[in-house]
């Protein structure tokens, strides 16, 4: 877990530097856990997570009522006076939350999330066990 951690901090601190306009990027569990964050405070990181577990869901239960979708929050945008907030899924269980001021290139900040999740899929979902025991 320890070298899962250190990986995803990397990996994050890459994003914040390839766009210099993102304040804070929290990676967290379906049920509102931070399991890494990259700038910003902590305690907001931690908000934010929980937030985003709500925020999550709702998205889903609209999603659902969407014709042909598959009822799976992809990704959620929110702007504000002074910035964006992006939700994104980032593999079974996981989201990718960024904070960005007013000036962001969105579709920049939404094509980078995308390589991002594809990146830290490996670090947050573990393969099968193949050792004997069924759950």
């Amino acid at each position: 877990m320890i070298q899962q951690r250190a990986n995803l901090d990397w990996i994050l601190k890459d994003l914040a530097t390839g766009v210099p306009q993102i304040h804070q990027i929290v990676v967290l569990s379906a049920d509102g856990l931070r399991i890494a964050r990259h700038g910003g405070d902590p305690d907001v990181a931690d908000r934010l997570a929980a937030a985003c577990a709500g925020l999550q869901s709702l998205a889903s239960a609209v999603a659902a009522e969407i014709p042909d979708s598959d009822g799976q929050m992809r990704m959620v945008v929110i702007e504000v006076d002074g910035g964006f907030f992006y939700l994104m899924a980032a593999g079974t269980g996981a989201y990718l939350a960024v904070l960005a001021d007013e000036t962001v290139d969105a579709g920049l900040v939404g094509a980078r999330m995308r390589d991002l999740v594809v990146r830290i899929g490996a670090h947050l979902t573990s393969p099968p066990r193949h050792d004997g025991h069924h759950g």
